[in-house]
């Protein structure tokens, strides 16, 4: 007999004032979004999430693609399609998930530049589908416990970079009691080479975002500073912030 695939865990929000939480049946966070300002991104992670922006032109960033492994709260599919106006696709597992984020997180229906996909992230990144067509990839897959990333090997980061165009970036977010910075980096230098990756410092709830680039770029310190200064202009995020705690691994 088949044995049976584990049960998905069921879905809710909290409230705290004008933040909305995102569980997976349990108190950990699983996104967020400022009900007065859903399309912003609230959580400062998340945020960092975006630093690839840091490498790419300004002007060609609604020309690019945009996708996410794990829709969390939606915050960074949100703020891809609607405040980037980029081409943006979404892998989540969880079809609860997807229906919270358009009946509580203001998530968008699909349209032409909008695709929200049912499907497993492994699956996707080993598929020839997307291969070299992904501008910006956004890592972020966390199970109701959100001890460890659930995918977190050196093949799985392999097939990321496979789906990256020559100057797409990787971002991920690495948490959990009971992950490994030091053993995803690993997995992601070997994937990536060790020149290609970058890293920021923990935020203070203990999620670390780490960045890899199809091919190295070393810009300068003064480089990446007009760049976030265009960044926090444009988009309104903390890019100058990010610069402090911002720093290449290799």
């Amino acid at each position: 007999m088949k044995s049976l695939a584990p049960a998905l865990p069921e879905v809710n929000f909290s409230d705290d004032g004008e933040i909305r939480y995102l569980h997976l049946g349990s108190i950990w966070i699983q996104g967020s979004m400022r009900v007065d300002a859903p399309y912003d991104i609230d959580l400062e992670y998340v945020q960092r999430m975006m630093a690839w922006l840091l490498f790419v032109e300004p002007q060609s960033v609604a020309k690019r693609h945009a996708m996410q492994l794990g829709l969390g709260a939606a915050s960074l599919t949100k703020f891809c399609h609607k405040k980037l106006r980029m081409t943006t696709t979404a892998i989540e597992l969880n079809p609860q998930v997807i229906a919270a984020c358009r009946l509580w997180f203001k998530l968008p229906k699909d349209d032409s530049r909008l695709s929200v996909v049912l499907g497993d992230a492994a699956e996707v990144a080993a598929h020839a589908h997307w291969r070299g067509h992904i501008d910006a990839l956004q890592v972020d897959l966390y199970d109701d416990e959100a001890a460890a990333p659930v995918l977190d090997s050196e093949a799985f980061y392999r097939d990321c970079r496979s789906l990256l165009t020559e100057d797409g970036c990787m971002t991920v977010n690495l948490f959990g009691r009971s992950s490994s910075y030091e053993r995803s980096v690993a997995h992601i230098q070997a994937a990536f080479g060790p020149e290609a990756v970058w890293a920021f410092r923990p935020t203070r709830e203990g999620n670390t975002v780490v960045l890899a680039l199809r091919e190295p770029v070393h810009p300068t310190r003064a480089e990446l500073g007009l760049r976030a200064g265009e960044i926090q202009a444009r988009w309104g995020l903390p890019a100058r912030k990010w610069l402090r705690v911002f720093y290449p691994v290799g």
